[in-house]
């Protein structure tokens, strides 16, 4: 039971930070003289970069707070409240600016390829899904859970790029309505996350 509400918590968590939903709007006003097929390998090439990008970002993680002297406490309450300043806009159904920026939209439509960046970095794995990626393993008990992390961590990435192929497809199909409500869902889930995280650190600041 421990185990899959820790899959379930996770899953939920990457998808709300990554929030592709939100991201199809501006990938569309980066690629509007790209043909469906450049935009598929594009999304496909953007999904796979992010992916692994937080499995690397979720391996190194703890080496990286022992070296800056960093404590998992400390970096769950900062973690929980960057986390919690994307939901509020999630809430709103806007795209957060720890996501990117507009300059970074600006530059996005100016290349001829915007896969790697800014689609995949900072779009898909910005410091949100970063963070997020990292404070998830925090919370992995056991090797087994590292498994299931990293499950999952495809199985966000798969789903994201699906995502991205459907939109692609039904472009003029979709419901702007439907995407704010799925949006504002979806920052619901990450607010409650975050709050998590955050209780989580402080829990381990002052265990007594």
């Amino acid at each position: 039971m421990e185990m899959l509400n820790f899959a379930l918590m996770s899953a939920g968590s990457l998808f709300a930070i990554i929030n592709p939903l939100a991201a199809v709007p501006t990938f569309f006003a980066m690629t509007p003289q790209n043909t469906e097929a450049e935009r598929m390998k594009m999304a496909r090439t953007a999904c796979m970069t992010a992916t692994a990008v937080l499995i690397i970002f979720a391996a190194t993680g703890n080496a990286l707070f022992k070296v800056f002297g960093i404590t998992i406490a400390a970096f769950q309450m900062a973690g929980g409240l960057l986390l919690l300043l994307v939901s509020l806009d999630s809430l709103r159904a806007r795209r957060s600016a720890v996501n990117e920026t507009e300059e970074e939209k600006a530059e996005g439509a100016s290349k001829t390829d915007v896969s790697i960046t800014p689609l995949a970095i900072p779009m898909l794995s910005g410091p949100g899904a970063i963070t997020t990626a990292i404070l998830l393993e925090s919370r992995a008990k056991n090797l087994v859970y590292d498994g299931v992390l990293l499950l999952l961590f495809i199985l966000v990435g798969t789903a994201c790029y699906h995502i991205f192929r459907v939109a692609i497809k039904k472009a003029p199909k979709i419901n702007p309505i439907a995407m704010n409500i799925t949006t504002r869902l979806m920052g619901l889930i990450l607010a409650a996350t975050a709050v998590q995280f955050m209780i989580d650190g402080i829990k381990k600041a002052f265990p007594h």
